[in-house]
């Protein structure tokens, strides 16, 4: 075996390594199921009433942390049912605010649908409580000093309209209650064009004594939520804190340490400058974020239940507040409920302070990576109108970049193939003395300056770019549901033409699981290995029998391992072997060796013993 095909071997196998590797850890999507939860008989309004936040100085309200008894939750539904409701409709979001509790528990994205389908419903995001898997969001205060905690309000208080009666990025609403002891609180809300809220609240002491309260914000999710459960993608909580991005998946909350003021399993953060916290999907991400310069508490705690009504909550507790006799005093915080669309994001970070908001998106330990090739795909998306083309463009652009690395190679490879008939001599001479015939290989590699490691660098250079792009594709929401060409309207998702079907022609979906799933391959997959077979015949097949069985299968291996993988990326795949191909094809030739391709590929298909290369 010579030492070209002995290391382009090794780069094969090792390429195969890691990608098995991935296939076992880290599974292509599977399409989720749908909700089939009945609506809970608890209502998750009352169990954060019981273990509000507890802000810096002021005391745990009075009361056990476990969800209310069943009579409690079921008054609770019922009073959220009949609750008046105030609309929000901005162009990116529709849904309502119910003012008991005044709380924002409504919330669909109107640019997305749930399937392609264009009947299809929005995503939704935020669910009432009396809905199956509720998801809202409270604020409110607590007290301190010697104030009762029924007189502050709480997520079962019926807040009445004060102004407006719609919220719009040009309507805010004012809410108001006067808890009838001389405190009347209020709480603004507006919502910018995107998925930005503002909450001002603010309490006006008509009292002869001073106050002591503390706002908060408290972000509910009650039952787990349905997560893809990759290894590569971040779903559960997710903030910042001074700097210090934290994250905390699902699974891990209930495991927390017992907090002795919480009583429950929780994790209380100190932040002095800035920070936020809150709850991250896939795509979607609901973000409490205080004001700049204000001191808070950032708080994940979960209050055990069934699997229906056990609930999540991200808090953010601010200081202690005093309000003099005849005096108002408040504080401003934001809600981030919507789409992690990076455009969005980021502009939210760069130009309206909120600190790392980029990093939000998860861009996993590879992000020096994954933040430019997503940066470079976006912009070539945006110039060209089309996803399936930016990648194609994107693959163009990278193999630019490497392209003196790659020249380097192939010009190694071509003097490789310059030198096969003296390396041929060589073993000839050097018979079974293995240790001879390297010395001789070594001598012949350092008088014409050949390195014959250099071939695997092109092959090796693409697996951390192929890692990053696959993290691209799948994590960011612009690849979601973007269109390429004629059947592939998805590029976040395999390629749904099959095989089986002779890719539509025959009137019967594939299946979807079992065995014969395995083989339902569609198009791309298909044209990716071909790819990878004529890219294999640039050089003559390898003489030992059993290397040449493994680099024959190898581009059907990669077709099936590669089958469900995300269309995107499969597309990236195959333009990269093309670029390949051309760029090593022409280099090999500007150096003397004339590759006979369509002669290679004709002996493979007779099965014919391979000719041995010759210089010219």
């Amino acid at each position: 075996m010579d030492d070209q095909n002995r290391n382009l071997l090794l780069a094969i196998v090792l390429s195969s390594l890691v990608m098995l590797a991935w296939m076992i850890f880290f599974p292509p999507p599977q399409p989720p199921l749908e909700d089939q939860l009945p609506p809970p008989a608890a209502s998750s309004a009352s169990a954060p009433a019981e273990g509000v936040a507890t802000p810096p100085g002021a005391p745990t309200p009075a009361g056990p942390a476990e969800n209310p008894s069943p009579a409690v939750q079921d008054s609770a539904s019922a009073a959220l049912s009949t609750a008046p409701r105030i609309g929000i409709e901005t162009p990116e979001v529709t849904g309502s605010l119910s003012l008991l509790g005044g709380r924002i528990d409504d919330l669909k994205l109107k640019s997305y649908r749930e399937t392609l389908d264009p009947g299809s419903g929005l995503v939704t995001l935020l669910r009432p409580a009396d809905q199956p898997k509720p998801y809202y969001i409270l604020h409110g205060w607590v007290p301190a000093g010697n104030l009762p905690l029924e007189q502050m309000p709480g997520p079962l208080t019926e807040w009445e309209l004060e102004s407006g009666n719609l919220l719009t990025p040009e309507t805010p609403v004012v809410l108001r209650w006067n808890n009838g002891k001389g405190l009347i609180f209020r709480r603004t809300l507006k919502v910018d064009d995107k998925y930005m809220f503002t909450v001002t609240q603010s309490v006006e002491n008509t009292t002869e004594n001073p106050v002591q309260l503390a706002p908060y914000g408290i972000i509910v999710r009650q039952g787990k939520p349905d997560t893809s459960g990759f290894f590569i993608l971040h779903e559960g909580v997710v903030g910042l804190a001074d700097g210090t991005l934290q994250e905390l998946s699902y699974s891990d909350i209930p495991d927390l340490d017992v907090v002795p003021l919480e009583r429950t399993p929780a994790e209380v953060t100190d932040v002095q400058e800035s920070g936020w916290i809150g709850f991250t999907d896939k795509y979607w991400m609901t973000t409490l974020i205080p004001e700049k310069g204000i001191p808070f508490q950032s708080v994940v705690k979960y209050l055990p239940g069934t699997a229906e009504n056990e609930i999540y909550q991200a808090e953010t507790r601010l200081p202690v507040m005093t309000v003099p006799p005849g005096q108002t005093a408040g504080t401003t915080t934001r809600l981030f409920a919507g789409a992690k669309e990076w455009e969005t994001i980021r502009d939210y970070q760069n130009r309206q302070g909120v600190d790392r908001f980029i990093d939000s998106i998860d861009w996993g330990w590879f992000y020096f990576l994954t933040k430019p090739i997503f940066w470079l795909l976006h912009n070539l998306n945006g110039l060209i109108g089309n996803m399936g083309w930016a990648i194609i463009a994107l693959t163009i652009t990278l193999k630019a970049i490497l392209f003196p690395l790659a020249y380097k190679s192939y010009v190694s490879m071509a003097k490789m193939k310059e030198l096969q008939p003296q390396m041929e001599k060589i073993k000839e001479e050097a018979g079974n003395d293995r240790q001879k015939m390297q010395r001789l290989m070594m001598e012949l590699y350092k008088k014409e300056k050949v390195n014959p490691a250099s071939g695997c660098l092109p092959i090796l250079l693409q697996i951390p770019i192929f890692f990053s792009l696959y993290k691209v594709i799948f994590v960011t929401i612009e690849l979601r549901h973007a269109p390429w060409i004629s059947w592939i309207r998805d590029l976040s998702a395999p390629d749904p033409s099959s095989i089986l079907n002779l890719f539509g022609l025959l009137p019967f979906d594939p299946p979807a699981s079992g065995i014969l799933a395995i083989f339902s391959i569609g198009i791309l997959p298909i044209l990716l290995g071909i790819s990878m077979w004529l890219q294999q015949k640039l050089n003559p097949a390898p003489t030992d029998p059993t290397q040449a069985t493994i680099m024959a299968w190898m581009p059907w291996v990669f077709m099936f391992m590669l089958g469900q993988f995300p269309s995107g990326l499969v597309l990236y795949w195959i333009t990269n072997n093309v670029i390949t191909f051309i760029q090593q094809y022409l280099i090999m030739r500007s150096h003397g060796h004339k590759p006979d391709v369509l002669g290679n590929i004709l002996r493979g298909l007779r099965r014919e013993k391979p000719e041995k290369p010759e210089a010219e």
